[in-house]
């Protein structure tokens, strides 16, 4: 049975993929803070699901692909001003 938590790493799994199929389909661009903020969201929500059932290799690629997200957001923001 799913859990609420799953639910949100099933949900932060498809905001990930949707972000990256919106990338190559040529919807937004890498630039765009838009792109990094839905990967740092999917991350986060991929990590509450972690919390609860937790994978040492996933959690560590998690981390780091939110951590890269959020520099790319603060990118982002920080040159559209």
């Amino acid at each position: 049975m799913l859990t609420i938590f799953d639910i949100a790493g099933l949900f932060g799994v498809t905001i990930i993929l949707s972000a990256y199929i919106a990338l190559q389909l040529g919807k937004t661009t890498a630039e765009d803070w838009r792109y990094s903020a839905a990967n740092a969201i999917g991350a986060a929500l991929i990590l509450i699901s972690l919390y609860f059932d937790f994978n040492l290799s996933a959690a560590l690629i998690e981390i780091a692909w939110l951590l890269i997200s959020l520099f790319g957001l603060f990118k982002a923001l920080r040159t559209r001003h």
